[in-house]
């Protein structure tokens, strides 16, 4: 896998290891991360990633030494570090090392990956309604982005997959539709956009809201409200956004088959459209192993 790590003040080639059998961030999982891109030297609302992740560390206890603005530097870095004719996933995390029972009593600690990965193709595959839901605010902490959610979301997609689907639809503690194990849910409906009001079950994600404003500055009609499966019975086009995928379309909800629609296709050239202006690399580099020369092994 071709990337760059940063881990105790340095870069380096390969993944360090970075917790022991009795760091609260590995038995107790107090560890959050964010996830960015970089798309062939774009990489669209990485501050804002990298804010969450501040928000994230503090939300669970950790106590981060670096701002949002610090790690956003550091991203950059890593990104510059290598070629720019790639995707790229883009990794800050926080963990507790040592401790005992809460992480304030143990060391937070920064660590951050660069790696290659391709956008995944347009069409994310058919969904399923997952028999798992998403935690109540009192029940997890869902107000940060924390690697102990995740479980959960693997499981709802585990199940989907044995089904012959490949998305699983989650459910909120009040039985309204959350979003999708892994990303955010749109569906659209005579040309209006809908996606699931933010209720604190779920993360409000930065690319949904980045999509939802450009749809509004474009004339689309865009809700934020409470969506049931019966919405989602009667949708015109369904469709997701998150980082992995950025703006993916959903090619069947149980038995029904969809295909893209105006609304999805709108979305996602105003959001290439937008990608653009975020570029951080001038100029494609083409040997990355003279980009990583800087990294250590």
């Amino acid at each position: 896998m071709n990337g760059v790590h940063y881990y105790e003040g340095s870069w380096r080639n390969d993944p360090p290891l970075v917790a022991g059998p009795t760091d609260l961030g590995f038995w107790s999982a107090n560890n959050v991360f964010d996830g960015a891109r970089s798309i062939h030297g774009c990489a669209p609302d990485l501050d804002r990633h990298c804010a969450r992740l501040i928000r994230s560390a503090r939300a669970i206890g950790l106590q981060p030494d670096l701002t949002g603005e610090q790690v956003h530097a550091l991203c950059v870095e890593g990104i510059r570090m290598l070629p720019a004719d790639t995707d790229y996933y883009v990794r800050p995390m926080f963990f507790c090392r040592d401790g005992s029972l809460l992480p304030e009593t143990g060391t937070t600690v920064f660590t951050l990956s660069v790696f290659e990965m391709p956008m995944p193709p347009e069409n994310a595959g058919r969904a399923t309604l997952s028999p798992f839901r998403r935690a109540a605010p009192d029940q997890a902490p869902t107000d940060s982005k924390a690697g102990a959610l995740y479980p959960n979301s693997q499981r709802a997609r585990r199940d989907a997959m044995s089904r012959g689907f490949q998305l699983a639809v989650v459910l909120d503690p009040d039985g309204n539709v959350a979003e999708f194990s892994h990303a955010n849910l749109w569906l659209a409906k005579d040309g209006v956009a809908i996606t699931p009001k933010a209720n604190g079950t779920f993360l409000d994600g930065i690319t949904k809201n980045r999509v939802a404003g450009l749809l509004e500055a474009a004339g689309v009609q865009v809700e934020q409200r409470v969506v049931t499966v019966a919405d989602l019975d009667d949708a015109d086009e369904i469709w997701m956004t998150g980082n992995a995928g950025k703006i993916q379309t959903v090619t069947g909800w149980e038995g029904r088959d969809l295909q893209p629609g105006p609304v999805f296709r709108q979305a996602r050239e105003l959001y290439w459209a937008f990608l653009q202006t975020c570029r951080i690399v001038d100029e494609p580099v083409t040997d990355g192993r003279a980009a990583q020369r800087t990294a250590t092994a």
